[in-house]
């Protein structure tokens, strides 16, 4: 007779992975309730880099609090910064210079194409294959010089500001990103060499970890997550800001819902998202790379909501104001947080070997997720 404790059954092992474990990618802590090598359930414990940063941004101006986000997804920090100064310009009613659109968007998609690198380097490490986290970081080094010669800074850029840019961009910027550009379309095979077409990652990610349509719906789940599962979800499709709307891209949707299939769908992205620089990179508009704004803001009284599309999914940002210098209420939409919510679903029933290949698939960044 098999003895029933609590939501564990007599025989169950309980196991902690993290919060310091190489494969967590931060400090998350899961709790593991395993029959043999299968997963019967997978709890996340949080909070253990919480900084409070939605009430750290409320005794901020709005000026300030943009840079704080660039502290939780730290991959996509420069869309972060986008998604707060959208918010602040919707409240104000700013118009953003057309330069200042164009460089805003080919930083995106710059930050989108990093953040992509390093998760394809630490997701083949994960499972085993330690040489393709070097050829990422060849790429993705081109791209962090940028930043710096743009920006001062290779991760938390602080370039974006309400009404436009912190600076123009340098001289050397046009030249070094079609650089970037030849070297990442001479290397790109390589991707698919080494890690793609490789039976054993294949054997490793096929059928691991399927999430249906239905429960990434329920879960709230987007980015390349929810788009492995055949969910249309880019807010630059969907909702398009500073001049999507424009672009010729195509939204990476995969139907197969398993782990190999989110992996896809990334690897596709970072592919459009050297098609939007071409497109934009000989046609940056001359003008100002700002609108004159007061040097103290103070967004009229109401509600005011934008949404972004980072490397991980959808970013949304919530102001409420009472017509003062500092927001009354700020909420972050984070997708990691949601994303995670549906790993549990994913992992039950599959063997523990497997969950690093799922919560890879996941790119999982904590701090997004510890606000």
């Amino acid at each position: 007779m098999v003895e029933e404790i609590g939501n564990t059954t007599e025989g169950d092992l309980i196991i902690n992975v993290g919060p310091q474990h190489p494969a967590t990618h931060g400090v998350l802590h899961l709790i593991i309730t395993l029959n043999g090598e299968t997963i019967k359930k997978v709890e996340p414990h949080l909070g253990f880099i919480h900084r409070s940063i939605e009430k750290m941004c409320e005794s901020l101006s709005y000026r300030q609090f943009i840079y704080v986000t660039s502290r939780m997804d730290y991959l996509s920090s420069h869309i972060n910064n986008h998604a707060c100064a959208l918010t602040v310009e919707k409240g104000l009613q700013i118009e953003v210079p057309d330069r200042a659109k164009v460089i805003r968007i080919l930083m995106d998609e710059l930050t989108r194409i990093a953040s992509h690198e390093l998760w394809w380097g630490a997701m083949a490490m994960d499972l085993g294959a330690f040489t393709p986290f070097f050829h990422a970081f060849r790429e993705r080094e081109s791209i962090n010089d940028i930043m710096e010669e743009t920006c001062g800074a290779r991760l938390t850029m602080n370039y974006i500001v309400p009404g436009g840019l912190m600076q123009d961009i340098h001289p050397n910027f046009q030249k070094r990103v079609k650089d970037f550009l030849s070297l990442y379309k001479s290397k790109i095979h390589e991707y698919d060499e080494l890690i793609t077409g490789n039976i054993i990652f294949q054997n490793r990610m096929k059928g691991v970890g399927y999430l249906s349509p239905e429960d990434a719906i329920s879960f709230g789940v987007t980015g390349p997550a929810a788009r492995g599962s055949g969910v249309s979800c880019d807010i630059r499709k969907l909702y398009p800001y500073d001049g999507y709307e424009n672009l010729q891209f195509d939204e990476i949707l995969e139907t197969a819902g398993d782990s190999f299939a989110r992996y896809m769908v990334r690897i596709r992205e970072m592919q459009q998202s050297v098609r939007i620089i071409e497109q934009l990179i000989d046609n940056i508009p001359e003008g100002d790379f700002q609108t004159k704004t007061k040097a103290v803001l103070k967004l009229p009284k109401g509600e005011f909501y934008t949404r972004v599309e980072t490397a991980r999914g959808e970013f949304g940002v919530y102001i409420v104001s009472e017509g003062g210098t500092t927001p009354y209420r700020i909420k972050f939409r984070s997708p990691g947080f949601s994303n995670l919510s549906a790993l549990d679903k994913m992992a039950r029933g599959e063997k523990l070997g497997d969950l690093v290949a799922m919560m890879g698939t996941l790119d999982l960044v904590i701090p997004d997720i510890d606000r």
